[in-house]
């Protein structure tokens, strides 16, 4: 029997991970290969695949449509940024966006996605839905992927409790036969090509009932944007958007020049306070011998790694005491990992900061008092 396969003696049969899992990790290991940048889900009821897919670090632009508008409203707070999201952006931008609406209608704003998701929708839609359905994905939206998952009706006898359908909802179940015929039919008429998979194992010897749920993968055959889809565009909105949330990114130059500001008054206090270490040092010193009290010294570089000391002392760019104000070259700031990384360059850097830090004169340096240090 396959591991993921186990019947209770109740008669209760019960995959693992569950069967949904499964399907939400076969759409992730799918994103994980073609890394596609847009991603619809249509009929995303609870949000959960939105959820896992938002973690995908390819996916720039996520959309869910669904026709029930209160699930969605009562789930969606889970696509919301989180606070880490703004204390740490990420490098990629990430847009969520939820709509209210039918598969069996156009709305301009499911055009241009790399993949369309139908996870287990196809079963709820009436028959005029399903009429509509494949001229509004393939036709009229034309990703470049479409993934449709549906009931295998063949498997429906080793469910002892399934009577008819799997949910009181499902207007119809394919058996493997009915679900390949529809889909290849329907790859044929839009140019697209269409492999069988699934999710969820027979028990063992009887591999002939095929998955418990059946899996089309449509593939479009060209890469031109759709005829149909430029031809037919609605000059009017009929979805209702109900959620959006933007994720903050380094990609925005606001959020960009925070992380920067953040990084670079961190390496500021690291420096500082070694420069302060040394100067009370310093002090004590001299309070010993006051002969050898000196106006300007160089810092240790205990508080940097021993690369990035290296760095700095072969370019000379120690922080030091002028008297009662301490210089920290910008220099040195860029040369600390995370700043040179988000700054890409100096001059990048230094645009950044301009008017955030005190800078020197000529804007070569960081600047502070340390007056109150040597009272």
């Amino acid at each position: 029997m396959d591991k993921n396969f186990q019947e209770q003696f109740t008669g209760v049969i019960k995959f693992t991970p569950p069967l949904y899992k499964q399907r939400y990790q076969f759409v992730k290991d799918l994103v994980e290969k073609y890394k596609p940048k847009k991603v619809a889900d249509l009929g995303c009821a609870n949000c959960t695949l939105l959820w896992m897919l938002k973690y995908c670090s390819c996916i720039e632009v996520l959309a869910g449509l669904d026709i029930c508008a209160r699930v969605m409203k009562e789930e969606m707070y889970k696509l919301s940024p989180l606070p880490a999201d703004y204390l740490q952006p990420a490098e990629r931008s990430l847009t969520i966006t939820l709509h209210h609406g039918s598969v069996a209608h156009k709305d301009p704003c499911m055009l241009g996605f790399d993949l369309v998701t139908c996870i287990e929708l196809i079963e709820h839609l009436e028959e005029s839905e399903l009429e509509k359905f494949p001229e509004v994905v393939f036709g009229f939206m034309a990703p470049s992927i479409v993934v449709i998952s549906t009931p295998n009706s063949d498997f429906n006898p080793l469910f002892k409790r399934v009577m008819l359908f799997r949910h009181p909802d499902h207007k119809f179940e394919w058996n493997q036969v009915q679900f390949q015929s529809w889909a290849l039919e329907t790859a044929a008429r839009y140019h697209y090509s269409v492999e069988f998979t699934g999710v969820g194992h027979p028990p063992t010897g009887m591999e002939n009932v095929g998955f418990c749920t059946q899996i089309g993968v449509f593939v479009r055959k060209y890469s031109e944007t759709s005829e149909s889809a430029q031809l037919e565009k609605p000059l009017e909105a009929v979805y209702k958007t109900i959620f959006k949330a933007v994720y903050p990114s380094l990609k925005d130059e606001r959020c960009l020049q925070n992380a920067v500001v953040s990084e670079v008054i961190f390496a500021i206090q690291i420096i500082k306070q070694n420069l302060l270490d040394r100067l009370m040092s310093e002090h004590k010193e001299c309070n010993d011998d006051p002969t050898e009290r000196k106006s300007k010294f160089h810092p240790s570089m205990n508080c940097f790694s021993k690369d990035l000391g290296k760095l700095v002392v072969e370019k000379s760019l120690e922080p030091f005491v002028d008297g009662n104000v301490a210089y920290i070259p910008l220099e040195t700031i860029f040369s600390f990992p995370k700043v040179n990384r988000l700054c890409g360059t100096f001059a990048k850097l230094c645009k950044l900061i301009a008017g955030k830090v005190t800078l020197s004169s000529d804007g070569s340096a960081v600047v502070f008092n340390i007056e109150h240090y040597e009272n």
